[in-house]
């Protein structure tokens, strides 16, 4: 049973704005963090160097498969439609199920308590208004978005430029602290030495700081001329992620050193203080609150997509499937995101609910990129302005790789692991009791 929106979306995205949506949905608050993490598991700056370029480089084989899978199936709903297109309604009842309705608001909730954070620390605010100040920031963003994707598109362009600025401000400072001396950056650190499995094992966090790619392609109704612009943008905007994460990393060792970086709690903070003291924490705050406002409300944009185009399937409440004609958004299914993202932050229970799902988001990666196998086997002759080079290497190499990280996470974080699964199989039979009761 599928209905059809009152409206159809409106392509009104240009190749700027969807490589700013690649960029802003990658860079969160994990690179400001997760870098200390990738040091403590590593024994010198060079390692940390390559852990980065590799886990870059194997994230821009994931992003050119769906840049086909985007110029092929140009609609809102990205991985959701590829795998009912291609595996049928349940395995994509299940991806909305685990994404949609948990990891989409979940992450949303994570990072807006985050932005409350800083954003308490630079005003002065104490914690008690830290989950206040989070709520008023998911409805700040919720309620921009109602005015169709236009509004978004423009806030999301300016607090991506802000954390852009942040990140090149952290690498001049650190090569400003390095002083010349940038080959220390590389050095081994004796003090610090760690196990072969402690080295593979660091591929772990680099690779779920590349994770959100995939929000462009939520948005892929979106675009104008998405059958060029979509490739163009998720290439250009992963690159330059990619740059990003490198120079940043390298800043950071030029700076803090290896072990300064691996000792950090906050290594943005510590990079800034070190050259312009209290005030230099303060402007890195400020560039975190932004980097992460910014993700917030690409998250958002994107799973409400997500959930309008399950309930024009009939497969969410059918009033989230409706498309509002004068603005083009989607708004009962951004209000529903929201709401349940507020839900989320008040009760403080984000933070498990991402630790169940994470399993599920990488295992909704591989499904979606094994769709691109079904699409080349069942369209062999389907004119397609883009394809993967090298098919099928660059897409085995990312599901055997993504694969071999969900094995290591379970195997790290079996009770996580377990749960993600268990909340995926729970899905089955909401899926049979939905269709029962619609």
């Amino acid at each position: 049973m599928t209905s059809q929106p009152t409206a159809t979306y409106v392509r009104r995205l240009n190749v700027w704005d969807a490589a700013m949506i690649v960029i802003g949905g990658v860079i969160g608050a994990g690179i400001f963090r997760t870098p200390a993490t990738v040091a403590e598991r590593t024994s010198s700056g060079a390692q940390v160097l390559v852990l980065w370029a590799i886990g870059g480089l194997l994230t821009l084989a994931g992003v050119l498969c769906y840049a086909e899978l985007g110029a092929r199936r140009p609609q809102a709903g990205g991985t959701y439609v590829y795998l009912r297109e291609a595996f049928g309604q349940l395995p994509a009842f299940l991806f909305g199920w685990t994404m949609a309705l948990i990891n989409y608001p979940g992450s949303v909730a994570a990072v807006a308590t985050t932005f409350a954070d800083y954003f308490c620390a630079v005003a002065g605010l104490p914690a008690l208004y830290v989950k206040p100040v989070a709520v008023g920031a998911i409805a700040f963003i919720v309620g921009v978005n109602l005015f169709g994707i236009r509004a978004g598109a423009w806030m999301q362009n300016i607090f991506t430029v802000l954390k852009l600025a942040a990140i090149a401000l952290l690498v001049v400072t650190g090569l400003v602290l390095a002083r010349g001396h940038l080959g220390s950056a590389l050095a081994v650190d004796t003090a610090h030495p760690v196990a072969s499995w402690a080295f593979v094992g660091a591929l772990l966090p680099v690779l779920f700081a590349y994770g959100g790619f995939h929000y462009l392609n939520d948005l892929a109704g979106e675009v104008r001329n998405p059958q060029r612009t979509l490739p163009r943008a998720l290439g250009m905007g992963m690159a330059g992620v990619v740059l990003c994460y490198v120079l940043v990393n390298f800043a950071y060792l030029a700076g803090l050193g290896h072990a300064g970086l691996a000792a950090s709690h906050a290594p943005a903070a510590d990079l800034m203080r070190q050259l312009f003291g209290a005030h230099g924490a303060t402007v890195i705050a400020v560039g975190i609150a932004c980097s992460t406002f910014g993700y917030c409300n690409i998250a958002i944009a994107g799973g409400a997509r997500v959930l309008q185009t399950m309930g024009a399937d009939g497969m969410f409440f059918r009033a989230a499937g409706r498309i509002e004609p004068r603005t083009r958004a989607p708004q009962i299914a951004l209000a529903a995101l929201g709401l349940w993202a507020i839900v989320l932050t008040l009760s403080g229970s984000f933070g498990q609910l991402l630790d169940y799902t994470t399993v599920g988001e990488w295992l909704a990666h591989v499904f979606g990129i094994a769709t691109l196998f079904w699409y080349r086997k069942h369209f062999i002759d389907e004119p397609s302005p883009y394809r993967v080079p090298f098919y099928p290497l660059l897409p085995l190499l990312f599901v055997v790789t993504v694969l071999s990280v969900i094995v290591a996470t379970a195997i790290q974080s079996p009770r996580d692991a377990g749960m993600s699964l268990v909340i995926i199989a729970l899905g089955v039979p909401a899926y049979y009791g939905w269709r029962r009761w619609a």
